[in-house]
């Protein structure tokens, strides 16, 4: 097999190995909360979902690149990169609506807060990027509906510079910016960093093998696609 095509799949393996030592880290190393948590144990799921966050803005990075080179260039390439944005970036965000709800429901006591701003327009991301790599999978493939799918990811993507500094300017449920929040009380430990910086460090080259993987996997269908549109223009 070609070198090259070990790439992925070896960043898969190091970044699954990674998140298997992250997780285990979480529950055996990482130092229990003290009483001012309402559930101080339950924090152990943030060195996941923590992570998640953190990865998944690169997914919108790639579908607002992606669709701004497709949008500007019609470039064939940037169109799949900014599909393969929309599957990853829906795939963490997931991970991220998903976990954050856990932890909320046990510390907060509601697993959800609709005035917070920072939650409320990370789902909208996440929708967003629901919206487009379903477009792409439901609808026919022209160069309008290409047009329409990547506007939206790139005006989308103004929400990832406002739900980053959310809780900077809005403070509502959500936790504060703990790492360069500028606070007198923002920092964390150094064992509890150390576990969110393995685990983001092994989820980012998780995505990169997911993205590598994924967008070939788009090349291969478009080449069949134009294949078999060939030979059935020859019958």
């Amino acid at each position: 097999m070609n070198a090259s095509r070990m790439v992925a799949p070896g960043l898969l393996c190091m970044g699954l190995l990674g998140l298997m030592v992250t997780i285990w880290m979480a529950l055996v190393e990482a130092p229990s909360m003290g009483s001012d948590w309402n559930a101080p144990e339950s924090y152990r799921i943030l060195f996941i979902h923590v992570p998640f966050a953190w990865v998944s803005f690169s997914g919108f990075a790639l579908l607002f690149g992606g669709s701004l080179a497709w949008y500007l260039k019609r470039s064939n390439t940037g169109w799949r990169f900014a599909i393969t944005g929309a599957q990853l970036g829906l795939l963490y965000s997931l991970g991220v609506l998903i976990s954050g709800p856990i932890w909320g429901a046990a510390e907060w006591g509601v697993p959800w807060d609709f005035q917070d701003v920072r939650l409320n327009t990370f789902a909208i991301l996440g929708g967003i990027a629901l919206f487009v790599a379903l477009g792409e999978m439901n609808s026919e493939d022209t160069e309008q509906h290409r047009d329409t799918l990547s506007s939206v990811g790139i005006f989308g993507f103004g929400l990832v510079p406002l739900t980053y500094m959310a809780t900077r300017w809005w403070q509502e449920r959500h936790p504060g910016p703990l790492i360069g929040g500028g606070a007198e009380d923002s920092g964390v430990d150094s064992s509890i960093l150390l576990i969110w910086m393995i685990g983001a460090v092994s989820m980012q080259i998780l995505f990169v093998g997911q993205a590598i993987m994924t967008f070939r996997l788009l090349k291969t269908e478009e080449e069949l696609e134009k294949l078999l549109t060939k030979m059935e223009e020859n019958t």
